[in-house]
């Protein structure tokens, strides 16, 4: 027979150590955030050196597109657009600081790869930029597609991915490269000038701004080959849930307010007089979606008028400095790639 006394106890002592199982680590959930608002600001990883993306101007004000991201995660935290402490990183150091906790979040010129969200201890909370990884010439070489590169050497970030698919394709097409690999945009673009290679190959936004940065830009050009895919993103640290879902919601603010039809001009007299429910829900006039991480109702109204939509972030950044068309960073209602989570 059953012991049923003994067995409701060993069931119940089995729920209790299950139930600890479960909760525990609830216990160190939304510990980033709240460091973050100890602090009062977000330390932000960024490239540092890339126009367009990350730099600071004459005034020493960052601009960009990833110094942007930076302000709307700050914007969504603090109400406030300005409390983010820029961290220039370098592609052999980015992880290294994201994983020591000298910064809180990476956003930069990052490939998103499997072996990046498995086996370096971070998350990838969402992607934010499609590009691809492309070659840049001499326009006195008189190169007009890089199947013509047979033999030739190229200028490549050092600590990257860039070596590893220049490799790979050029396997792939039974051509012989040389890669010399380079710690900076800058020193590659010094490297490329002075002779030392025959190409620079790296992400079209690097590839674009080497262009701008470069004496003569109408010297060089932008071959149309593109060798490898690249999505980038915001990377976090793992461990904290509430932090992830966090960077990740404010960047679907961006995309959700271009959706919406939503700009740093309008939005103010917009949330006064919209009746639209879709508009309302979105900027924290009902239903207070998004306030389980503890922020005001009103965090992607202070997103979007403080930062804008995902259209101006490009406008300004990549597509002002750099002359890039936003190609697949659209919107999805557009035939692009950029599409927001249900805001609901």
């Amino acid at each position: 027979m059953i012991d049923h006394r003994r067995f409701w106890r060993g069931f119940l002592a089995a729920s209790v150590a299950a139930w600890g199982l479960f909760t525990a680590p609830t216990a160190e959930a939304g510990a980033t955030l709240d460091a973050i608002k100890r602090n009062g600001h977000v330390r932000c990883g960024v490239s540092g050196a890339v126009a367009g993306m990350s730099q600071p101007d004459s005034q020493g004000v960052w601009r960009g597109f990833d110094a942007d991201i930076c302000r709307a995660v700050a914007a969504a935290v603090f109400g406030d657009a300005e409390k983010v402490r820029f961290v220039p990183t370098t592609a052999q150091n980015r992880f290294t600081a994201l994983q020591s906790g000298e910064v809180d979040m990476l956003t930069r010129t990052t490939a998103l790869t499997l072996a990046r969200d498995s086996q370096l201890g971070i998350n990838i909370t969402v992607p934010h930029f499609f590009t691809g990884q492309g070659v840049l010439v001499r326009r006195a070489a008189n190169i007009t597609r890089a199947e013509q590169l047979d033999g030739a050497t190229f200028c490549a970030t050092q600590g990257s991915e860039i070596e590893r698919n220049l490799a790979d394709w050029a396997r792939q097409k039974n051509l012989r490269i040389t890669t010399i690999p380079y710690d900076t945009p800058p020193t590659i673009l010094q490297a490329f000038l002075a002779g030392r290679c025959d190409a620079i190959s790296n992400d079209m936004i690097n590839l674009s701004a080497n262009r701008v940065a470069a004496p003569n830009p109408q010297d060089l050009i932008l071959l149309p080959d593109i060798i490898f895919k690249e999505p980038h993103g915001v990377l976090v640290r793992n461990g904290d849930q509430e932090w992830t879902a966090l960077t990740r919601w404010a960047v679907f603010a961006l995309i959700q307010a271009e959706e919406l039809g939503l700009t740093q001009a309008n939005v103010t007299q917009t949330r006064e007089t919209s009746q639209d429910p879709k508009i309302r829900r979105f900027l924290g006039l009902t239903e207070n979606v998004g306030t389980g991480w503890g922020l005001p109702a009103s965090w992607a109204y202070e997103v979007v008028r403080q930062v804008g939509n995902y259209g101006e972030v490009f406008d300004r950044g990549p597509g002002k400095m750099l002359g890039m068309e936003r190609g697949p960073n659209k919107i999805w209602t557009e035939g692009g790639m950029l599409m927001s989570w249900l805001w609901q």
